[in-house]
């Protein structure tokens, strides 16, 4: 099984950590940026930065660096983003059977459970992975983190999108693909709070085995700067979620306690996991 990857520079945050997770499974990393440093929203983005990381790291050639021009002005954020995704992926589809999308801020603990599952999903009729990801919110302490769980505390795990797609697969929004789908979780039924409770789990995995998903973990200035260029930006402008985020991360505990009272989208326990330094911008 030839299996490829693609990135998209923006975020430097966790960009090592999460490239150095996978790079020993991949024979090629897409590395995608635009060549004009600027978001899906037209805000700068630290490149230079990211490709000073990605140079420091790719320690045997594997990186196939592709500028472009992504910060179209006139379409949507989120059109923005998959219309990089999509060139992205068919460029690191070249020569690949699957093709690896994880974002720079998502990182594989377990590669062995990884590949095994992805050679499940391959043995299948299935084109893309739906592959467990545990959310992590804010940074309490390091190594403790406030972590999206069930209203028990339980682990509930998200699905941002197949983490892998056969080489290709066509994206419909975002890493979201039509195309049908082999899934794990972390127990024999579905633990992703915005999914429908019948959501079909077809193999289960360790909960240490999850992809960690650093996505909030952040100072209070790189949130500010990640709420500017992400393909999510509106939605996350008008609806508090900064405020909310603030309000967590100076008051883990507190937002602990009211999981079992909180909806479903503003429920978090306090987990110990792996930890990384910050690489800034």
């Amino acid at each position: 099984m030839r299996l490829n990857a693609y990135i998209m520079l923006g975020d430097p945050a966790f960009l090592g950590p999460s490239v150095r997770s996978y790079y020993a499974m991949v024979d090629r990393i897409v590395v995608s940026y635009d060549e004009n440093a600027t978001s899906w929203t037209g805000t700068p983005l630290p490149i230079e930065r990211c490709l000073e990381i990605m140079r420091e790291l790719d320690t045997e050639g594997k990186c196939d660096y592709r500028p472009g021009h992504f910060g179209r002005s006139g379409f949507d954020p989120l059109a923005n983003d998959t219309h990089q995704r999509s060139i992205a992926l068919a460029q690191a589809g070249d020569g690949a059977d699957w093709v690896l999308q994880l974002d720079t801020d998502e990182v594989v603990p377990r590669p062995d459970v990884f590949l095994s599952v992805l050679a499940n999903a391959d043995a299948s009729a299935a084109w893309a992975l739906d592959y467990p990801a545990r959310w992590l919110y804010t940074r309490v302490s390091p190594g403790r983190f406030l972590e999206a769980s069930t209203r028990s505390w339980r682990t509930a795990c998200s699905y941002p999108g197949p983490l892998a797609v056969r080489a290709g697969t066509l994206l419909e929004l975002a890493r979201q693909t039509e195309f049908p789908k082999y899934r794990a979780d972390v127990r024999p039924w579905n633990t992703d709070p915005a999914a429908p409770p019948h959501t079909v789990v077809h193999e289960v995995v360790p909960a240490e085995a999850a992809v960690l998903h650093y996505s909030w973990v952040r100072s209070s200035a790189d949130i500010a700067r990640k709420v500017g260029w992400s393909g999510h930006s509106e939605e996350w402008r008008t609806s508090g979620k900064y405020g909310q985020w603030l309000h967590s991360t100076r008051h883990p505990w507190s937002t602990a306690l009211k999981t079992p009272f909180a909806p479903k989208w503003r429920q978090y326990r306090l987990s110990r996991v792996a930890d990384f330094p910050d690489q800034g911008v």
